[in-house]
């Protein structure tokens, strides 16, 4: 199953400072839903674990994810795997900035996340609506940090 989202949020923050931010993933990752631990492996290569449940499938998910992409202090990607209970997913996600006057950043962002395994089937339609609205909570809790 394939999960696409993407919207843009202006915030009161300097181009470089929003950069830093969400190429940090000590500083963004606290911030996903359901957030666990984070292991740093290098520069570019992180771990994070979170708890995922829907309907009876609940347990922890390791995503093993990777700054792909960074074109400084414009735009990065992250690229990631991770196992679900009762599957797996791959994923997408980044961002461009654009400056704005008065020290105000736009960022737009988007990405996707393939959902494989028999969560799929198991959850029904429950998945989709949940990742909408985990990703929404993600959203909030950076314009909260970068506000």
């Amino acid at each position: 199953m394939e999960i696409k989202f993407g919207d843009a949020f202006t915030v009161n923050k300097k181009l470089e400072e929003v950069y830093a931010f969400l190429v940090d993933p000590n500083r963004f990752c606290p911030l996903l839903p359901e957030y666990q631990s984070i292991e740093i492996q290098d520069g570019k290569n992180f771990l994070v674990k979170l708890k995922v449940g829907i309907s009876h499938i609940r347990g922890t998910a390791a995503v093993k994810l990777s700054l792909v992409e960074e074109e400084h202090p414009r735009r990065a990607a992250y690229e990631g795997k991770g196992d679900v209970p009762g599957g797996s997913a791959t994923l997408r996600a980044g961002f461009s900035l654009e400056e704005i006057v008065d020290g105000q950043t736009r960022v737009n962002w988007s990405g996707q996340a393939i959902v494989v395994g028999r969560v799929t089937s198991l959850a029904g339609g429950m998945l989709q609506p949940l990742a909408k609205k985990n990703i929404q909570k993600l959203i909030d809790g950076l314009q909260k940090a970068l506000g």
